[in-house]
C-alpha cells in the first residue's frame, strides 16, 4: 500500500487518524501498533509474521542484555541477536544473489547450472532490520534502556510512516515519543504541510520523471546516442532524488499527524561540491548508521590511513549491498567509496580551492555516473550504458 495510492490516501490514512484521535492516550500506542502491522501485512500478508519474528528476537534480546551482568554473557546475546537480524535480512534478500552466482560458478565448472526457486523479498525488510539492530546495540552499548513493554517496542519497530523507505530511525530518538506525545493543531497542520509536499515530488515530479528514464534504461546501449543516454541519466537522477526525498517527506508528515518527530534524512544533496558532502547531505539516517555501527566500530579513521581507506571500502561495500542484491549494486558502492578515498588523498583539498561551479560539477557529474549502475538491470547493461555516453 504505497502512501500516494488511493487506498492509503482516502481509506486507510483517514481511518487510522480518526481512530487515533478517538483512543484514549494511553491506548493509542496499541492502535497505531494494530494499524501499521495491518498497514503491513496488506502488502506482504504472511511476511508480516517475519516482522513479529524479528520484534520477539529483540525484545527478548533487550530484556536479556538488562538481566546480563557478565561481559562475556552481554557479548554472546548481542552475536546471537545481531546474527539473528543479518539472518533474516541474508536468506531474504540475498538468497537469491548467491545463489545465481554459485550456479554460474557450478556451471563454469562444468557441472550444469543449478535450479533455483526464487525467494520473495519483503517489502522494507532492509530498514526494519537495521532500525532493531540499531535498538539491540545501543541496549548492549548502554546507550538507551531495553524496552519492557511489548508494545512500544513492536510500534518502534513497525511503525508505518517510516517502515516501507526510511528514514532510519533510532529507538533512542523516538523512545520519549513513544512514551508520551502531544496531538495539536499545529503540529498536525505542518504535518499534512509536508506530507503534501513529499506526495508531490512523489507524484508529479518523479513519477514523470521515471516514464522517459524507464523507456531509454530499457533500450539496448548500442542503440543509445550519446545526447539520449545523458537525458535518460539526468532524468534518472532527477527521478530517484525526488521519489526517495518525497518518501521520506511523507514519512515525517505522516510521524507530526500522529505526534511523532522523525529526524531529516535529506538535506539538498546535489548542491554539494564533493562526494564527501554529497553523503552527508544524502541519506542521511543510512550514512550515520553506517557510520556509527560499521565504520567506527571497524577503527574509523584512528588506526592510520591504510586501515582507514580499508574501512571506508567495506563500509560502501556493504552499503551498496545494502540496497540489493546486485554486481550493480556492488559497484555503485565501490565506486563512491573509491571518490572518497581520492578525495581523501588529495582531491578535496583540490576542490575546496576549486571555485564553487567547478566542484558543483565534478560532483553532479560523478553521481549521475554512478547512478548508471544503480538504475541498470545488470552490470554488463550499466558498462554498456557508460559506453553510449561516451558516444
Amino acid at each position: 500500500m504505497a502512501f500516494s495510492s488511493l487506498t492509503f490516501l482516502f481509506l486507510f490514512l483517514p481511518t487510522v487518524l480518526l481512530l487515533n484521535v478517538l483512543t484514549p492516550a494511553r491506548f493509542r500506542n496499541t492502535t497505531l501498533l494494530l494499524a501499521s502491522l495491518f498497514f503491513y501485512a496488506w502488502g506482504e500478508t504472511v511476511f508480516v509474521l517475519l516482522m513479529l519474528a524479528s520484534i520477539g528476537v529483540n525484545y527478548l534480546a533487550g530484556l536479556a542484555l538488562r538481566r546480563a551482568q557478565r561481559p562475556r554473557a552481554r557479548r554472546g546475546i548481542l552475536l546471537l541477536a545481531v546474527t539473528a537480524n543479518l539472518g533474516f535480512l541474508a536468506w531474504f534478500k540475498y538468497a537469491g544473489f548467491f545463489a545465481q552466482n554459485a550456479s554460474a560458478l557450478w556451471g563454469l565448472l562444468g557441472f550444469g547450472a543449478l535450479e533455483i526457486s526464487p525467494v520473495h523479498l519483503p517489502i522494507g525488510i532492509s530498514f526494519f532490520t537495521f532500525q532493531a539492530l540499531s535498538y539491540v546495540i545501543d541496549v548492549y552499548r548502554g546507550k538507551t534502556e531495553a524496552q519492557r513493554n511489548p508494545v512500544k517496542l513492536a510500534l518502534f519497530i513497525s511503525l508505518f510512516p517510516q517502515l516501507i523507505a526510511g528514514p532510519i530511525v533510532r529507538y533512542r530518538e523516538i523512545a520519549a515519543q513513544i512514551e508520551r506525545r502531544v496531538l495539536d493543531a499545529e503540529g498536525f497542520g505542518e504535518g499534512v504541510r509536508r506530507f503534501t509536499i513529499g506526495l508531490g515530488k512523489k507524484v508529479l515530479i518523479a513519477n514523470t520523471l521515471a516514464a522517459p528514464a524507464d523507456r531509454i534504461f530499457a533500450l539496448p546501449p548500442h542503440e543509445l546516442s550519446a545526447s539520449v543516454a545523458w537525458f535518460g541519466a539526468a532524468c534518472y537522477t532527477l527521478q530517484i532524488y525526488f521519489d526517495f526525498s518525497g518518501y521520506s517527506d511523507m514519512a515525517i508528515g505522516l510521524g507530526r499527524m500522529f505526534g511523532f518527530r522523525i529526524p531529516e534524512n535529506f538535506n539538498y544533496p546535489y548542491v554539494a561540491t564533493s562526494i564527501t558532502e554529497f553523503w552527508r547531505r544524502w541519506h542521511i539516517s543510512l550514512s550515520n548508521w553506517f557510520r556509527d555501527y560499521l565504520y567506527i566500530p571497524l577503527g574509523g579513521s584512528r588506526r592510520g590511513v591504510g586501515r582507514t581507506y580499508r574501512n571506508l571500502i567495506v563500509v560502501f561495500l556493504l552499503c551498496g549491498l545494502w540496497h540489493g542484491g546486485s554486481w550493480s549494486f556492488v559497484v555503485w558502492g565501490l565506486f563512491h567509496g573509491g571518490f572518497l578515498i581520492l578525495e581523501r588523498l588529495g582531491l578535496g583539498r583540490a576542490l575546496r580551492s576549486a571555485s564553487a561551479p567547478l566542484a558543483h560539477g565534478y560532483c553532479l557529474l560523478a553521481v549521475t555516473v554512478g547512478w548508471v549502475f544503480f538504475r541498470a538491470e545488470t552490470l554488463t547493461h550499466a558498462v554498456g550504458y557508460l559506453f553510449a555516453l561516451l558516444g
